[in-house]
């Protein structure tokens, strides 16, 4: 399953490692791939086993000190 999500805050190579530790710590994240748009609105989107529920992910994204964009 596929899940695309949008983050902000990220500038680097930094953030996007920073994103994926958190997000491929969660249970069933098979892959995480992010599009970095450096000061804007990047795309994350995230491969699983499974659904995610919302709340992990935006714990995750939280975590990683971004934010995800409703």
């Amino acid at each position: 399953m596929n899940t695309t999500i949008k983050v902000d805050g990220m500038t680097c190579g930094h953030c996007v490692h920073a994103v994926t530790t958190e997000l491929t710590a969660l249970p069933s994240v098979t892959d995480v791939v992010v599009d970095l748009h450096a000061g804007a609105t990047s795309t994350v989107t995230i491969t699983s086993d499974a659904p995610l529920a919302d709340d992990d992910v935006r714990a995750a994204i939280d975590e990683a000190g971004y934010v995800v964009v409703a």
